[in-house]
């Protein structure tokens, strides 16, 4: 692992946008070249074809980075301006809404739809749009997605040709730069939403003695739109804000053990982290064992440790209390059974295995000198077997029941600190490595040779909440200090199930962070009254604006600029959308935890 450094904060710009060099379409090219030479001339002209195929009814789900408010979260998120992040930071001007002018809008736009309005996709074919005009690498047969809103609801909701300009952005800064897409509606609280990213391209016009474009709605009672993604989420009460969710966690500060009593027979083993479990003995009698997984209260690591033929050697019989511990002997059982259930890695230890042992054969019967050349054997670990074991180290594959073995220690709402057993793990890798170990010289030779992996001393954290599910972009940092200047390196970071994450990190965890990506970082106004809202400017001497709400909660995008504008000081034509993020940006909370 490379030193650990604190991280720096990033200075991420806003721009207003970003024109590709060439927009998606159809192209035709003609060359033209005049040679001269004396008093004869002679001219030489090419011409050619071609298209820029950029997205147009379809968008890969690798194109979206994130989603805001995230996809299938609950929050209270009615004060938010839903939006999407887009990888390619030209893509929402790489094709034409309409309208006149070298500098259009974005040709995509961003609905919120409150759940009794939320209209149904459609698939339909490229055939069932016949007022669009197919290029030329585009069928007739292509699927597209399609919404139809009343006429009436999309009047309300769409923005006007001008505030189109203001509902994207580019964003650098904190890594590669992004297009931002902002819906220009707050959710309705208390319900669902459902946001839909729509193409406007060429779906506005100049009507005759007009200067604004508008959009055409047609003379049905709906209006078909493309949609091209879209993701659902809830605003409930502020009791499930990122804020009070995580803030919960710390409500049940307990260890990961069950509760015991002094007089208890058993006390000591719960106390240790140990919880009772059914044991089967193999000649077929039931019993009650005592069983502690490789999460204990505590890092543990008393070094290498003896390559084994069985699990049955690793069984350890308490005589005061009559039970047996199977924590280390499940370790190794499951170890083997899971390398196992991989053929390749199962075969290619054993193949290795043999290849060793030629090896030792060969020279134990060949001294030095020996005159006869022989064809060398290859006898190290293959790296595909090693990267297995390694993830294996890392409890990758490792199932939830020998994680966590009984519920009662991992409660609901609850955030439980342990430190890795590495006794449990080496165990483990040692039953995973043990394929082809026949015999009790097997394991002599293996002890002998030793498998060359890193067992580093390992703290982490285990998460069973409705944040886990409701933020899937929750981000977790954890420091060695608890002034958080020396961060600890992340060996694993994973969602056990979609409610319960588990973090592994390199060293003694002191404090924990909670935080969302940034990404996460919203935009958003305060609400008073429910008719309108503010917004306090930065670089003003904290100035608020406030300007009524538009229909179905809507905001003035036009108004709210102008009064921006000039509240800072800015000519109205020289406010751009990286202006207006600047100003409606919300920074992401982060929560901290000390143990």
């Amino acid at each position: 692992m490379s030193e650990t450094k604190t991280d720096e904060i990033p200075q991420i710009t806003f721009i207003g946008y970003r024109r590709p060099a060439l927009k998606s379409g159809a192209y035709h090219i003609a060359v033209e070249q005049k040679v001269i030479i004396g008093s004869t001339s002679d001219t030489f002209a090419a011409t050619g074809d071609f298209t820029i195929a950029g997205e147009r009814f379809t968008l890969a789900p690798s194109a979206v980075k994130q989603v805001f408010p995230p996809d299938g979260s609950l929050g209270e998120h009615s004060t938010a301006l839903p939006h999407i992040v887009l990888n390619r930071p030209t893509l929402p001007w790489e094709r034409d809404p309409g309208g006149p002018g070298s500098q259009p809008p974005p040709w995509l736009a961003l609905l919120v739809f409150s759940d009794d309005e939320r209209p149904q996709p459609t698939v339909v074919t490229l055939a069932d749009l016949p007022a669009v005009q197919r290029e030329s690498h585009q069928s007739p047969t292509d699927p597209v997605t399609v919404i139809d809103v009343p006429k009436a609801l999309l009047a309300d909701l769409l923005p006007a040709y001008d505030d189109l300009r203001y509902l994207a952005h580019v964003r650098s800064g904190d890594g590669p730069d992004t297009a931002v897409v902002v819906a220009a509606r707050l959710p309705a609280p208390g319900v669902s939403t459902t946001v839909h990213l729509v193409s406007l391209e060429g779906r506005f016009h100049v009507p005759e003695g007009a200067r604004t474009p508008v959009f055409d709605y047609g003379q049905a009672a709906a209006v078909r739109l493309v949609t091209l993604a879209s993701w659902r989420f809830a605003c409930v009460d502020d009791a499930y804000t990122f804020g009070r969710m995580a803030g919960r966690l710390a409500e049940d500060p307990g260890d990961f053990r069950l509760p015991s009593t002094a007089e208890s027979p058993g006390g000591e083993f719960l106390r240790e982290g140990f919880v009772p479990a059914r044991h089967r003995m193999r000649h077929g009698a039931r019993s009650i064992a005592w069983y502690r997984g490789p999460l204990t209260t505590g890092p543990v690591d008393q070094g290498p440790v003896e390559p084994v033929h069985t699990a049955d050697a690793l069984l350890r019989f308490h005589p005061e209390i009559g039970m047996f511990d199977v924590g280390y002997a499940a370790a190794w059982q499951l170890g083997r059974l899971l390398t196992l259930r991989s053929p390749d890695t199962a075969a290619t230890l054993y193949q290795w295995r043999r290849r060793r042992d030629r090896n030792l054969k060969r020279a134990a019967r060949e001294p030095d000198g020996y005159p006869l050349a022989v064809v060398e054997i290859d006898d190290t670990v293959p790296e595909s077997a090693l990267d297995w074991l390694g993830e294996l180290s890392r409890l990758q594959g490792v199932p939830l029941g020998y994680l966590i073995p009984d519920e009662r220690l991992l409660p609901v709402e609850t955030i439980r600190f342990f430190g890795l057993d590495q006794q449990w793990v080496r165990y483990l890798v040692d039953g995973a490595w043990s394929i082809g170990r026949l015999t009790a010289a097997d394991a002599d030779l293996d002890a002998s040779y030793p498998l060359e992996l890193r067992y580093p001393r390992t703290t982490g954290a285990l998460i069973r909440s409705d944040l886990v599910s409701g933020y899937p972009g929750l981000l977790i940092d954890a420091y060695a200090d608890a002034q958080g200047q020396s961060r600890l390196p992340l060996l694993r970071s994973e969602r056990l199930t979609p409610n319960i994450l588990l973090c592994l990190f390199e060293g003694v965890l002191a404090r924990l962070d909670l935080h969302q990506a940034p990404e996460s970082q919203h935009f958003a106004v305060g609400l008073s009254d429910g008719r309108t809202f503010t917004r306090t400017l930065r670089g003003s001497g904290g100035t608020p604006v406030t300007l009524p709400l538009g229909p179905r909660r809507t905001l003035p995008v036009g108004d709210l600029v102008s009064a921006m504008a000039s509240q800072l000081r800015i000519n109205r034509p020289d406010f751009t959308s990286g202006n207006l993020a600047q100003q409606m940006i919300e920074t992401a909370e982060r929560i901290t935890f000390l143990r």
